[in-house]
């Protein structure tokens, strides 16, 4: 079974505390916490006959190979278009599938919502209402990275409060996300422009936004920025029309730039060719209309240009956590990430200010806005949020400046060094090497220059494989998880006598070939073996010697 990481332990013994005492949950966690790892991990703590719920089949696919990856021996049951079954254990459905078959569900002992910031939604709420009408000791858990609407409605009637959450801040100085770096860029007095306009759906269309930020002129500034700072980057573009989508994407072509639109009109097939051109470099850039703020990862991309209002964060966040995955590199090989670019002509940073998602899941209905604070200036009523009245200039808080960075994390691995179950070895005293090891698997991470860091592994009987190349704390975070996911033994306990009984003779007379004279510790020794063992591999992956 997968070891959780430190936090994903947390809030696992948060949720089933929450559930054996009150019979619900609302876990927060951004996008790449691995709320699958977490809800697998809660489902197989609780038991029973489950029901997990998602809106896309995209997210069942991958929901289900990952809950097996936790749950080896579960029994899993589909509810899709296509696929009819309750599983014996746990079943994977699509919300619109199941919705009109509800008569057809078990008695259930838990429902898990997958992104349940849905699951107030009429279609939801029948499932669930059937669900208690079978059962009124159901437990419910939900697992959402933006728990507010932009409607208003609020989540609380349904999950009583946040038991835990684990914010983008705190998984980017673990090494689990790569850096935001946002810039607000004013175009022609569009801020300006754009403060005059009244809120706009956050998750509709723009018309007002399209009026002011789709023309040659702004376009040719977007993709001037755009080469002055992320030429070299693959990108996603949030527009605020789909036309708009298609126009920036025409632009872009016309400068010689390879790009292209999707839409929610276009066909399963004809987006995966835009995302199969993307992903064999065909083209750089793509666009859309809040198609793919849910749904769609793409690791690479490390870029991010908003062309669109967001009065709340939960958009703002969706949109930006389409850059800040960590890149695979067995998967994407060559590929060097350290931060993600986020360059926002629509005034989404200064009015959000950070990423953090608020946990506040109350009602905020009447007239479908969040809530409210009043200007001392103008006396006007704003969102909680903006840091800029928007009536009359006046600055609640500092905004980013306008070349500034969004967010600035201190990047420290003494946090995953101390959470991590297994010691890392400071091979040579170089400061360059670095080696976990254990039964069934090792790892580590090495550099060549202190500047981009590798992270390669390799399971007992399998090669070597490069994992992350990118800082030194998210090599360190991608090597633990390598670990975790790979490491079946009892290893992990850094109390082991193993870690302080001195080398063997064996592993001196091994390590002597190397001109390595004092291994100390059979662990230790372990690690400088694993490294020599392999290092040809490494050094074909890489590139580093010692």
């Amino acid at each position: 079974m997968i070891r959780l990481r430190d936090y994903q332990q947390r809030i696992v013994r948060s949720a089933k505390a929450a559930l054996d005492k009150r019979q619900k949950a609302l876990i927060v966690a951004a996008t790449g916490a691995g709320k699958t790892v977490m809800l697998a991990a809660l489902a197989h703590e609780v038991g029973g006959r489950q029901l997990v719920l998602q809106h896309r089949l995209e997210l069942v696919q991958q929901n289900s190979r990952t809950f097996r990856k936790v749950n080896p021996e579960a029994k899993i049951g589909y509810w899709t278009a296509n696929k009819r079954h309750f599983g014996a254990d746990t079943t994977f459905a699509m919300v619109p599938s199941l919705a009109n078959h509800v008569d057809r569900m078990p008695k259930l002992d838990l429902i898990i919502a997958d992104e349940a910031h849905h699951s107030i939604a009429p279609t939801w709420m029948k499932i669930i209402e059937a669900a208690y009408d079978a059962n009124p000791d159901l437990k419910l858990a939900g697992f959402t990275a933006t728990p507010s609407r932009s409607d208003g409605q609020g989540l609380k009637k349904l999950f009583g409060e946040v038991c835990d959450s684990e914010p983008i801040s705190d998984l980017v100085r673990k090494g689990f996300l790569v850096q935001p770096r946002g810039f607000i860029i004013d175009v022609e007095h569009s801020r300006e422009k754009l403060k005059k306009l009244g809120n706009q759906s956050d998750f509709g269309e723009q018309s007002g936004v399209e009026d002011i930020l789709n023309n040659e002129v702004v376009n040719a500034e977007v993709i001037r920025n755009w080469r002055d700072k992320a030429a070299d980057r693959q990108t996603v573009v949030f527009a605020s029309t789909v036309r708009h989508a298609e126009d920036v994407a025409a632009a872009f072509r016309g400068a010689g730039i390879g790009a292209a639109c999707v839409s929610g009109e276009m066909d399963e097939q004809s987006r995966k060719k835009v995302f199969d051109a993307l992903a064999k470099g065909e083209i750089q850039v793509v666009t859309n209309c809040m198609v793919l703020t849910e749904g769609w990862d793409f690791p690479p991309v490390s870029c991010v240009i908003l062309l669109r209002r967001c009065s709340s964060k939960s958009p703002l966040i969706q949109m930006a956590g389409r850059g800040l995955r960590t890149v695979p590199a067995e998967k994407y090989p060559g590929i060097v990430k350290k931060d993600c670019l986020i360059l926002d002509f629509g005034l989404s940073l200064m009015t959000a200010g950070d990423l953090t998602a608020s946990l506040d899941i109350s009602d905020h209905k009447g007239n479908g806005e969040g809530p409210k604070k009043q200007c001392p200036d103008c006396l006007s009523m704003v969102p909680m949020a903006v840091k800029e009245c928007p009536n009359c200039g006046h600055k609640f808080g500092e905004k980013p400046d306008d070349k500034g960075e969004l967010t600035h994390v201190e990047l420290t691995e003494v946090e995953i060094l101390n959470a991590s179950p297994w010691k890392y070895i400071n091979l040579f005293g170089s400061g360059r090497i670095e080696v976990a090891s254990g039964f069934d698997a090792w790892a580590g991470v090495v550099t060549k220059d202190d500047d981009t860091w590798y992270a390669i592994g390799q399971k007992k009987n399998s090669r070597t494989v490069s994992l992350v190349a990118g800082s030194h704390i998210q090599a360190l975070a991608a090597a633990d998880d390598f670990m975790r996911m790979n490491e079946t033994g009892s290893t992990a306990k850094k109390t082991h006598r193993w870690l302080t009984d001195p080398a063997t003779d064996a592993q001196k007379d091994i390590l002597s070939r190397w001109q390595v004279s004092t291994p100390g510790a059979k662990y230790d020794a372990a690690c400088y073996m694993n490294f020599f063992f392999h290092q040809r591999e490494i050094e074909r992956i890489i590139g580093v010697r010692r």
